[in-house]
């Protein structure tokens, strides 16, 4: 079956410039959820769907007999102050588009509406997801799934725009393709005084700072080479004054693995290597370690549907990455491939950047290969 993209190419940019000026935060999409039912609606033959406030399911059953596929996209943006300059820059102080969900729901519903035109042609279904809150965890994957979204799906595929890949280039990845991302939150607590008589205090400070260097052994001494670990302390924060040494010092951070007995591992090294420095200098430690989203896992024989799908001129090797996504979700519960569309290049702003847009060329790749692969998973 021919796709057509350039007849929903225009009105794809339209609707991305719109969400990209109108974002907003992670359970708060509810005009992002109004305008996609609403733009859904004027697409014939669509069973349109609230399974939670600020989400949105649309049901294109055919009437014949055949699989069922679920297409994902994410809607929310961030709190971030843009600092793009397009003219189309967000109009809420605070808030934007700055991962590339406003492009990711504008492909999805250009792809409605393709697939919904050859409803005629088509066998079994396609559900299309609008999911809310991608950005923050237990995300709203999580409740979609809760909500039976993926009851009768066979498999369910996503794609992300991302910056450091050129436009036109798509990749796809079996096996681990993002990383489960945990948060931990580690208070040292010391004895606190005067800084002109440090012996007279247990210095959390020091201590943090020796906590620190030691968690960096995971990686480098306690992972095998062949396995991936990130452990990242990104925030410390603790005193109050030059001349006081404080009570408690707070740090945290992040963990990023792929395989479950890696993570488990990790976490409790952390735990064992916190008491342990806390304790070598009379200092005590509470770690508080949440485990954020699951390892996006592709399943092999859906990758090569959807490298079929993209065709040998766009489609390049790529490594997986650290980054975390809640699609992993819903191939807790079905088969799923998640890939990416370059939208950016060498000189893109990274995503979670004030500065961060894509490279608009991209919708129409994205559409097309979401288009494609469900025709060749239903069979079309």
């Amino acid at each position: 079956m021919h796709v057509d993209v350039e007849k929903v190419a225009a009105d794809a940019v339209a609707w991305r410039r719109h969400l990209h000026a109108h974002p907003e935060l992670s359970f708060h999409e509810h005009e992002t959820a109004a305008f996609v039912r609403e733009r859904l609606a004027a697409f014939d033959g669509l069973e349109i769907d609230s399974p939670t406030p600020t989400s949105v399911v649309a049901r294109l059953r055919s009437g014949r007999p055949g699989p069922t596929l679920a297409l994902r996209a994410d809607m929310d943006a961030l709190p971030i102050h843009e600092e793009s300059g397009v003219e189309f820059s967000s109009t809420v102080d605070g808030v934007m588009h700055a991962c590339g969900h406003d492009g990711h729901t504008a492909m999805l519903l250009s792809v409605a509406r393709l697939l919904t035109e050859a409803r005629a042609e088509l066998p079994g279904e396609v559900r299309f997801l609008f999911q809310h809150a991608e950005e923050v965890p237990p995300g709203g994957a999580a409740e979609l799934v809760a909500a039976g979204v993926l009851d009768g799906v066979d498999a369910v595929v996503g794609c992300h725009l991302i910056s450091d890949l050129e436009p036109g280039r798509v990749a796809v990845i079996d096996g681990p393709a993002m990383a489960a991302a945990d948060t931990f939150s580690a208070r040292i607590h010391g004895r606190g005084g005067h800084a002109a008589f440090p012996h007279e205090t247990v210095d959390p400070i020091a201590v943090a700072a020796q906590a620190i260097s030691n968690l960096q052994q995971i990686v480098s001494r306690g992972t095998s080479p062949i396995d991936s670990v990130v452990v990242s302390v990104t925030r410390i924060a603790g005193g109050t004054a030059d001349n006081i040494i404080p009570e408690v010092v707070e740090l945290g951070g992040t963990v990023r693995t792929f395989k479950r007995e890696v993570r488990d591992r990790t976490r409790e090294a952390m735990a064992r290597i916190l008491d342990g420095v806390t304790a070598a200098h009379g200092a005590t430690c509470t770690l508080d370690y949440r485990e954020g989203y699951a390892a996006v896992m592709n399943d092999p024989a859906l990758g090569e549907l959807v490298r079929g799908a993209v065709g040998p001129d766009r489609l390049i090797d790529d490594e997986p990455v650290m980054g975390g996504e809640d699609f992993a979700a819903y191939q807790q519960v079905v088969p799923g491939c998640f890939f990416f569309v370059g939208a950016g290049g060498k000189d893109a702003f990274p995503h979670h950047h004030p500065g961060f847009t894509i490279d608009e060329s991209a919708l129409p790749v994205g559409i097309e290969v979401l288009t494609r692969t469900a025709l060749r998973f239903l069979g079309a």
